[in-house]
């Protein structure tokens, strides 16, 4: 026991090196969302190309999780995980070095071929390396780096854009990104090697087609039109090949992707309600900043400014709540947390054009608490129980699917948000016909006001309506974003009932209850019946 207890701590230092490697990969993905207005502009392309920027870099990292399993387990997780740290590095330095769009959204889909495997196989490490006792407090200080940074990205994208080149969104991961590898290389120890391990050529072949279709699916289909052939056959492909993958994969010897796994219900529940928790969440990452730059007419470092206490609660919580579980449980503190979630979230429903900056960060801060409260103790507990030799298999079923249904979530929020901008922009012309009197006299008090600026009257007139429809319009974005915000509060609530699936601690309770007894009853018996030699294989065992 003492021998134990001495090398415990011994952990922590890969896990900074593995924290390192995360935050920098994570924080690179939510710095270019603030940036594609900036991009669009320096090389001259509609907004619909540079997403490309993120859209890329998203279904690229997506298609490679499945195969990090098998690289762990056949090259090892050390190495995997160096590599990956490295070749995203280098793909950040080239997008640093980028000439023309392009060339931008060539280097982003190598970074994300290069960097997908990091948030896995550090995640399967850290199972690996870290007590069982102790999964909680480790996962929530890694949740620091995989939750907190999408949230600080906007602040620090916002601030870089402003005050600096967009080349520095990229060129700002390489010497964070060199540290990360150097401390991987050194402070991690190499895995078990599986060098006989056969590749699963099918089962990759269906889950890249898979994976790589639905979420160009989910992240075009606005822009494409939900009914559009484009969209409707990238669906049918997602289906098709999903039945083929499902075959594949639990009919094979060795599968890339070990959807056995899924028989415990306790992985299941988790890392079902980890994926419905990452729409929620994406309420407010998503929605928040579109409301404080295009009503509120606010900086992309104003926004990042107000919505950094967000991050600082999250930060706070998810290393507090690994400890609060130990002691009370995974349901009361996911409860707790799915609660303030979801009310936080319905509240935010109640924004208006003029909504109070402090009522919005008191209710966002809170949220943040909610959601650093619940999120890493139910991805934990789902993981806690899987043996060691199928951890390699599990983490990347909990992370691609975590993606997909984050995707999903922005996916179904921006269909929501646009539809219902339309139907209030409608609701709102019918109740200002051209005959109402306020309007009249308020476009009357524009065009006056025009007019004594030097310009015509026609003009004056033209430019009172144009001011008339735009208010009309901005009434209903904000509109549409309350009622968006309404319907992101739901997943929180569906949440609370899979929680309790999450319980088992009765029956690990009772284990320790029962062993001590056949030790001591052989233990008492005599050594003329020859069981000392039992006794010696049961105390080993």
């Amino acid at each position: 026991m003492p021998a134990e207890e001495h090398k415990e701590p011994s952990f922590w230092l890969p896990l900074v090196a593995i924290i390192l490697g995360t935050f920098v990969s994570v924080l690179s993905s939510s710095l270019v969302n603030v940036a594609l207005p900036k991009l669009s502009t320096v090389f001259g392309v509609p907004t619909s190309t540079i997403q490309w920027v993120v859209t890329g870099f998203m279904l690229a990292s997506a298609v490679v999780i499945p195969a990090s399993g098998f690289l762990a387990t056949r090259l090892g997780s050390k190495k995997v995980l160096v590599w990956s740290v490295i070749g995203f590095t280098i793909g950040s330095l080239l997008c640093g070095l980028a000439w023309n769009d392009s060339s931008l959204i060539a280097f982003r889909i190598f970074q994300g071929l290069t960097g997908g495997f990091i948030m896995p196989v550090g995640m399967a490490v850290i199972y690996t390396i870290v007590p069982r006792k102790q999964i909680g407090l480790a996962m929530g200080i890694w949740g620091v780096a995989a939750m907190v940074a999408p949230a600080l990205g906007p602040t620090l994208g916002g601030y870089l854009i402003q005050y600096y080149s967009w080349r520095t969104l990229f060129l700002l991961n390489v010497p964070i990104g060199v540290i990360a590898a150097v401390a991987c290389f050194f402070l991690l120890k190499e895995s078990p090697v599986n060098k006989n391990l056969k590749f699963d050529v099918w089962g990759a072949v269906f889950s890249v087609t898979f994976f790589g279709t639905l979420l160009l699916a989910l992240s075009k289909g606005q822009t494409e039109g939900w009914t559009s052939l484009y969209i409707v056959s990238l669906f049918f492909i997602s289906v098709v090949s999903l039945a083929l993958l499902l075959w594949v994969e639990l009919t094979t010897k060795s599968p890339l992707l070990n959807l056995k796994i899924f028989k415990d219900i306790k992985f299941s529940a988790s890392v079902l309600t980890a994926g419905l928790i990452m729409m929620a969440m994406m309420g407010g990452t998503f929605l928040m900043p579109i409301y404080l730059q295009n009503v509120q007419n606010m900086t992309a470092l104003d926004a990042g400014i107000l919505l950094l206490p967000q991050s600082v609660a999250m930060a706070l919580m998810m290393p507090i709540s690994g400890k609060l579980v130990e002691k009370l449980g995974i349901v009361p503190i996911s409860v707790i947390g799915l609660l303030i979630l979801g009310v936080t979230t319905y509240e935010l429903h109640s924004l208006t054009a003029d909504t109070s900056h402090l009522w919005i960060n008191v209710v966002l801060t809170i949220r943040g608490f909610g959601i650093g409260l619940c999120m890493m103790p139910i991805s934990t507990v789902g993981m806690a129980d899987i043996p060691k030799e199928q951890i390699q298999d599990a983490s990347p079923l909990s992370n691609v699917f975590r993606q997909v249904m984050a995707s999903m979530g922005i996916a179904v929020l921006t269909t929501i948000m646009s539809s219902r901008q339309y139907l209030h922009y409608f609701r709102i012309s019918e109740n200002v016909p051209s005959t109402s009197e306020p309007a009249s006299q308020y476009m009357s008090a524009i065009t006056g006001a025009l007019a004594q600026g030097g310009v015509d009257a026609a003009t004056a007139s033209g430019g009172a309506a144009m001011y008339l429809a735009g208010l009309m319009q901005k009434e209903a974005m904000v509109r549409s974003i309350a009622d968006t915000f309404y319907i992101s509060a739901l997943p929180a609530f569906i949440c609370i009932p899979l929680v309790f699936l999450l319980r088992s601690k009765k029956k690990k309770k009772e284990q320790p209850a029962e062993q001590p007894a056949p030790v001591s009853e052989e233990a008492a018996a005599p050594a003329v019946a020859g069981r000392p030699v039992k006794v010696a294989e049961t105390v080993e065992a």
